[in-house]
């Protein structure tokens, strides 16, 4: 499928997707929202695709935000479409996905940017990447998941610090903070997440679908997340890949899941 703001690379199971508007540091407007979508639906569909990683095009920025342009002159229902709008096509619905994402952050993560890496399953960095959620300097709150997320990630205190000082971090204090899992240079960020990646691509993908809907249940408050974890340990003894993952280890070789 052709796409006017991303790239979408398919290669040995590892689907990266590039949010191509360099001139505009790669911010988030409708129609980039939109093919995101697109992109994350069919590489989850993709029974090839084991991991998909996304990450921004150039050295300066992953995301450097939305465009305020298209929302400056709404009113109070079309904000709150926006914001619901936006969470169930692209960010609720790529932390949701069976497919692992990881997000590469080259560079800014500020606004809608940093809430997208945040979507993602985790994230790693690179030492020039810097992190915030300056909305209230604009006179509005994150409206894509942030308020959420980041508490989740780095705790409350320091998400209300972060978020009502409109203020960045660096890659370290994010991840000395626990936002970022690594911190290395921009020569190093795409191979270290493919080689992550490679690992990920080893290992059971049903499995992993069931872990990452065990643990995404712990932080929704509709549902339990020791049952939801239950339920997926026990589904996981009709899988293919059970038999599998059990016969190899007994047969003392590496498995070959499907």
């Amino acid at each position: 499928m052709s796409y006017n703001n991303i790239l979408v690379n398919p290669n040995n199971a590892i689907t990266t997707i590039t949010i191509n508007r360099p001139k505009k540091l790669n911010a988030l407007n409708k129609e980039t929202i939109a093919e995101l979508h697109e992109a994350f639906f069919d590489a989850d569909e993709d029974a090839d695709c084991r991991v998909i990683i996304i990450t921004g095009s150039g050295e300066k920025a992953f995301v450097a935000g939305a465009d305020i342009s298209e929302f400056a002159d709404f009113d109070v229902s079309q904000g709150a479409e926006l914001a619901r709008k936006g969470q169930e096509i692209l960010f609720s619905f790529v932390a949701n996905l069976e497919t692992p994402v990881i997000a590469a952050v080259n560079g800014f993560a500020l606004g809608g940017g940093l809430e997208l890496a945040m979507s993602a399953h985790f994230r790693v960095a690179s030492d020039n990447a810097k992190m915030g959620l300056p909305e209230v300097s604009l006179g509005v709150i994150p409206g894509y998941g942030g308020t959420q997320r980041l508490p989740q990630l780095i705790g409350k205190g320091k998400a209300m610090e972060l978020i009502m000082t409109a203020g960045m971090i660096g890659a370290e204090d994010a991840k000395s903070w626990g936002l970022v899992n690594h911190v290395v240079t921009q020569e190093e960020l795409l191979p270290l997440c493919e080689k992550i990646a490679g690992k990920i691509t080893r290992n059971s993908s049903t499995a992993i679908s069931a872990a990452i809907k065990s643990i995404n249940a712990n932080f929704d408050k509709t549902k339990d997340g020791f049952e939801t974890e239950i339920n997926q340990f026990g589904n996981c003894f009709g899988t293919s890949d059970f038999e599998e993952g059990t016969t190899a280890f007994l047969e003392k070789r590496k498995p070959n899941f499907s």
